[in-house]
């Protein structure tokens, strides 16, 4: 699979050539360190001073860079492909090595990275429920009214637990039922499963 970069991409990475392949190296280490920490201007500011550019040109190199490793990173790209990614950029043989060398070093600490900054989302545990029916009351003497009342067990990822109650009519149950069925076979679609395929 091929990254496609846009042109404003393409025009932010277009500052790599005009620096040295060591000024590139130090500039994939800024941009793997800012995923962990956050951007810092003055690491800017120092660098543009170093290379005697605008602050703002160097921010877009790193940018660029980072936002061409991360997504490489994210979907997994095989050297070949991320290869063939960076060919469109027009670089020289070396840099595109160097860029190569910058994936493949980073990758694995990116997507851990990447993973970190997830939200972690309640999963399910358990699963109680009660099916009530009302036969009178004191207005109606003769009346069935279902209700299922469920009590839905959930477990954080550090363990803790927590239990939401739902209540609702049995028809309203069957609805969610059947778009809970759609949903699991629209999973089962290859387009789905090709998108699943990029997420991992």
């Amino acid at each position: 699979m091929l990254l496609v970069l846009s042109d404003e991409h393409k025009e932010h990475l277009g500052f790599l050539p005009e620096v040295d392949s060591a000024v590139v190296g130090e500039f994939g280490r800024i941009a793997v360190e800012f995923l962990r920490k956050g951007t810092n201007p003055k690491i800017y500011e120092g660098a543009a001073r170093k290379l005697s550019v605008d602050a703002e040109t160097v921010q877009h190199g790193v940018e660029g860079l980072m936002y061409l490793l991360t997504e490489s990173s994210k979907l997994m790209i095989s050297e070949v492909d991320f290869q063939d990614s960076v060919l469109v950029l027009g670089f020289t043989e070396e840099l595109n090595h160097l860029l190569q060398q910058l994936y493949l070093e980073n990758r694995k600490e990116i997507r851990h990275i990447l993973g970190e900054l997830t939200p972690s989302l309640p999963h399910y545990h358990n699963l109680e429920w009660r099916l009530d029916v009302q036969l009178a009351s004191r207005a109606l003497r003769q009346q069935v009214k279902p209700t299922v009342t469920m009590k839905l067990h959930l477990e954080e990822s550090g363990g803790d637990k927590s239990a939401k109650v739902l209540q609702t009519d049995p028809a309203t149950l069957m609805h969610l039922i059947q778009e809970l069925e759609k949903a699991l076979a629209e999973l089962k679609t290859t387009h789905c499963r090709r998108i699943l395929r990029n997420i991992k």
